[in-house]
């Protein structure tokens, strides 16, 4: 399944998304499948969540049933059981194989408010034309350092759009990025971070990030949905 984070919802945890996941299966009456043993837990795993905070039009989970259950009516009973914002998009079959494994790299684009696009295209061009980029962030194992550019697929400043009466549409810098799956995994605040170590950019106001796509990596570096794979044909409503 793929669901999407909107609006205030970005702000939402993994863990908190999580369980309301479970409740909207509770109430939407999902015959979902549970895990042996002396606590049983509905089989639900998530493929590669996406930050507390940041936005999102393309989040995996795979979910286990006990019973077929047609996947546009999973998806639409699913996405009315949720709080507007926790968007179910999509659902087909699962035909074998791992999800998380068809999870190569991320596409992102962050707004940086206050920031000029000439001041970003300054940054991200020393960012490209290093042969590494050495971040630090506070990972479950302790503070890391690792190179934020290699994992970087590529990198641009996106123009704004124009107005009706010829200004930006947005006031602000927007940076677009794809970025290889890799351990530690690379996020967009890790770029942000490289931009700063590369040519001191200091974003005055926190960014506004959104994952717009992940999943399988061409050889032309275009990202195809990992549900594809998936899909017999048939036409699954997107809302």
């Amino acid at each position: 399944m793929r669901y999407a984070k909107r609006g205030p919802l970005r702000f939402t945890s993994h863990r908190d998304f999580a369980r309301a996941f479970e409740r909207a299966v509770r109430r939407a009456g999902v015959p979902v499948a549970y895990s042996q043993g002396f606590t049983p837990h509905p089989k639900i795993s998530y493929a590669s969540a996406a930050p507390t905070g940041v936005a999102s039009e393309a989040e995996y989970l795979e979910i286990g049933l006990q019973a077929p259950v047609d996947p546009a009516d999973l998806r639409a009973a699913l996405d009315g059981a949720l709080s507007p914002g926790l968007d179910v998009l999509d659902a087909v079959v699962a035909t074998g194989g791992s999800l998380a494994d068809r999870i190569e790299a991320s596409s992102w684009r962050v707004e940086l408010p206050e920031v000029a696009p000439e001041a970003l295209r300054a940054a991200v061009d020393a960012f490209t034309a290093a042969a590494e980029v050495q971040v630090e962030r506070m990972t479950k194992q302790g503070r890391r350092t690792f190179d934020a550019r290699g994992a970087v697929i590529a990198i641009d400043v996106a123009t704004p759009t124009p107005t009706p009466s010829g200004g930006p549409a947005v006031p602000c810098a927007i940076l677009e990025v794809v970025v290889r799956q890799v351990t530690p995994s690379v996020r967009p605040d890790d770029v942000l971070s490289g931009l700063r170590v590369v040519a001191g950019l200091e974003p005055p106001v926190p960014p506004r990030v959104i994952r717009l796509a992940q999943g399988t990596l061409t050889a032309q570096g275009e990202i195809v949905d990992p549900l594809d794979a998936d899909r017999d044909g048939a036409t699954i409503g997107e809302r």
